[in-house]
């Protein structure tokens, strides 16, 4: 079945949607932290545990959704994850002392696992759709929503909402936008009928360049999770801000992420995802060693800004790299695969970065995702050197080509 462009224009709208809901719950649990930490009596040790926790569970969670993907579709694997998402942050709202907190912590991780995978999926498949790039446009999505949970928790501390209620709303705005965005997604036969012939005789992707699109995908989130995790605490603990500035450093970086992966698209059509990927890793290390050397909260914010403006079209340009190279039932293996760099890199930061800030500071942590930001200057190699045009993903005649 062809993929039409009102199928298509719908499917992208919810699947921007699936990855704003996403973007907005993980920022409310992540600045929250401050206040769980307060309630629990939590110590920062505890709360690396926690994330581990979270994103071991996230790469079961991207395993579940490549099975079920297999046998359903992406679509049911994403409606499933949203509605997990509902679920277990009630969950975390309702823990009531810290060993339950990190049993819930973690089944959100499996939640938030199956739906970074399965909205993965759907975006290449739609990107094969409009026959040009636009991945960055749903990781767009994903960062707006990321900016309205920072700065739902700010307007919640500002009206001294408690930490239960604040939870629970974010909850309710989750849970209403996954059950209504999840007919509007593709189905299998929708899926299948947005790629062209070309698409479906792709060559296997090389294990070396799936390794180095691995890698990237790694380190992109071992930078993210870093800023996410402890942006606010180190704000609040090192640099003396309030708790409201402390979830608006979380709000830069994601700002400035936004608007990244609002033009990345362009971008990459007129310079090439090689160009653009040693471009902005240059301008993210340049972000977080600002982060870094940072005497006051207002230079911190304005580091985390920069270092958005670096990292935020590198993770939709390695999926849509990947994209290239399988379709169908292949595809979805490939993409859930992928994204367990994501979770990788996650456990690295959490590791490392939680270690350093446990045994010394906030300030020293960050270093490692300035390390993380260099290396993605190495990487780019790995992507094409040329124009990322039409051609290279069928002609017009092909597809169902929209203007993005």
């Amino acid at each position: 079945m062809r993929t039409q462009a009102p199928e298509l224009r719908r499917a992208r709208i919810a699947d921007s949607g699936a990855f704003a809901t996403q973007g907005f719950f993980f920022a409310v649990v992540l600045s929250h932290l401050p206040q769980q930490q307060e309630k629990f009596g939590l110590s920062d040790a505890t709360i690396a545990v926690g994330i581990l926790l979270a994103s071991a569970l996230a790469g079961a969670g991207s395993l579940a959704a490549e099975r079920l993907a297999l046998r359903r579709s992406s679509r049911t694997a994403l409606r499933l994850g949203l509605l997990l998402i509902a679920v277990t942050g009630c969950a975390v709202a309702y823990a009531p002392n810290t060993p339950v907190l990190l049993v819930t912590l973690g089944c959100y991780g499996v939640a938030l696992g199956m739906v970074d995978a399965s909205a993965n999926m759907q975006a290449v498949f739609i990107q094969r759709g409009y026959g040009t790039v636009v991945l960055a446009s749903f990781y767009a999505a994903w960062s707006a929503g990321s900016i309205g949970g920072a700065l739902y928790v700010a307007a919640t501390e500002s009206l001294d909402v408690a930490l239960r209620p604040s939870l629970l709303g974010a909850v309710g705005i989750a849970l209403v936008a996954g059950l209504a965005l999840g007919p509007s997604l593709l189905t299998e036969d929708e899926a299948e009928g947005a790629e062209t012939t070309a698409d479906r005789v792709a060559e296997p992707i090389a294990r070396r360049m799936f390794l180095a699109l691995g890698l990237a995908i790694a380190l992109v989130f071992a930078v993210d999770v870093a800023v996410g995790s402890w942006s606010a605490l180190y704000l609040t603990d090192e640099l003396r801000a309030s708790s409201a500035t402390a979830a608006v450093g979380l709000a830069a970086y994601q700002a400035a992420a936004l608007l990244a992966r609002l033009t990345g698209d362009r971008w990459v059509r007129r310079f090439g995802p090689r160009a653009v990927v040693r471009a902005v890793a240059g301008l993210g290390a340049a972000g977080m060693a600002l982060v870094v050397v940072a005497p006051g909260p207002a230079v911190a914010v304005a580091g985390f800004l920069v270092a958005g403006l670096g990292t935020g079209v590198i993770a939709p340009l390695c999926f849509s790299e990947a994209g290239e190279s399988a379709s169908g039932a292949a595809l979805d293996a490939l993409i859930a695969r992928l994204n367990l760099f994501n979770y990788a890199g996650t456990l690295a930061a959490g590791l490392i970065v939680g270690g350093i800030t446990a045994a010394l500071t906030y300030r020293i942590g960050f270093v490692v995702p300035l390390l993380c930001a260099a290396a993605l200057i190495l990487l780019a190699g790995a992507f094409h050197g040329g124009r990322a045009t039409d051609s290279r993903h069928g002609s017009p005649a092909d597809r169902a080509v929209l203007d993005p």
